[in-house]
């Protein structure tokens, strides 16, 4: 389980939406409070998170530019490609990550390990907070009206409140 972070992702009604806490650590210190784990990747056209090492998010964060420029936005493409790449690079490979991206039609969780996964719900959550912030936006998408965004915010909340590697500074994106 990768620790120091929490992100969430929630599709519904035909938005999506990506949320991170801001919290970054080194062992049992909290070194920052206010990071950014969300970006905007491709003409602002496609949202990631990233769970993992911060100097591993930005190479990562880079390469995946780099397939999504290749591959001109197509996201299922460039996930593979970048979980290919991830997988038998000799460098990347020791990286213990994880990644989620979403468009406005798909999600996908990229592994180094070479998966890349779509969520059947559309729900999907990494991170040391990823199974609690999972746990209440699916419990939250049966049982309220609120909207993806919404959603990310509460799921979030209570992940901050139960693991102590995720903090209150919720950052989202919406799509």
């Amino acid at each position: 389980m990768t620790k120091a972070t929490t992100i969430i992702c929630v599709r519904k009604d035909g938005k999506v939406a990506v949320g991170g806490d801001g919290q970054v650590t080194l062992n049992d210190t909290v070194l920052k409070s206010k990071a950014s784990k969300i970006r905007r990747l491709y003409h602002n056209k496609i949202l990631a998170g990233f769970a993992g090492a911060t100097s591993d998010a930005f190479a990562l964060f880079s390469r995946f530019e780099g397939k999504l420029e290749e591959y001109q936005g197509n996201l299922a493409r460039a996930a593979i490609e970048l979980a290919k790449e991830w997988r038998l690079d000799k460098a990347l490979r020791r990286l213990e990550a994880l990644m989620v991206v979403a468009d406005k039609n798909n999600t996908f969780l990229i592994s180094g390990t070479g998966d890349v996964l779509e969520p059947d719900d559309g729900i999907v959550g990494i991170g040391s907070g990823g199974g609690y912030a999972l746990a209440a936006a699916r419990a939250l998408m049966r049982s309220s009206r609120l909207t993806a965004g919404e959603i990310v915010k509460e799921a979030m909340t209570i992940a901050a409140g139960i693991c102590i590697y995720t903090n209150d500074q919720i950052s989202i994106e919406e799509l």
